[in-house]
C-alpha cells in the first residue's frame, strides 16, 4: 500500500472551511501519480516510452466525514485487481486514522494517439502488483 501525505489548504476549502468535495479527486490523483513514481513506473515514462496513458474509467466515492482547513491528511492507495488494459484501486483519505473518503477507482490504459485500449507494459504491471502484495501482507 502506498501512503501520500498532504494538508488541507485554504484553496481546498469552501466558505465554511470544509474541504470541497471535488478536491478529494485531486488528492487521489496526486496519490496515484506518486505511488507509480515511488514504484519506479512514472506516468511520464509510460507516455514517453510506450505512448500509453492511464485514464479514469469509473470512480465510486463514499464521503464519510469532512476534512477541514489545515487538517493533515493521508491518502492510501492499493491495487485490488489488474487486467490486461485496466486496473482497479482502492483509495482512502484519512485524518488521524479515521476514514473520511473511500473510493474504488478503475483506470483504463489507453493509447494516447487513438484513445483505444493498450496493454499495460510488464514493468508497470509488476509495479502495480507490489501495491497488491503490500495489501495482502497487512
Amino acid at each position: 500500500m502506498h501512503h501520500f501525505a498532504l494538508r488541507a489548504y485554504y484553496e481546498d476549502t469552501d466558505a465554511g472551511g470544509v474541504v470541497y468535495y471535488a478536491n478529494y479527486l485531486r488528492f487521489m490523483e496526486r496519490a496515484r501519480t506518486e505511488a507509480l513514481r515511488h514504484l519506479g513506473a512514472a506516468h511520464a515514462r509510460l507516455q514517453a516510452e510506450h505512448g500509453l496513458i492511464f485514464m479514469v474509467r469509473r470512480i465510486n466515492l463514499d464521503y464519510v466525514a469532512p476534512a477541514r482547513l489545515d487538517d493533515s491528511l493521508m491518502v492510501e492507495t492499493a491495487l485490488t485487481s489488474q487486467r490486461g488494459a485496466s486496473v482497479e484501486l482502492r483509495q482512502r483519505v484519512l485524518r488521524e486514522g479515521m476514514v473520511l473518503v473511500a473510493a474504488n477507482v478503475q483506470l483504463a490504459c489507453v493509447q494516447e494517439s487513438t484513445g483505444k485500449p493498450g496493454r499495460i507494459p510488464s514493468e508497470w504491471r509488476a509495479a502495480l502488483e507490489r501495491l497488491a502484495l503490500a495489501v495482502e501482507e497487512k
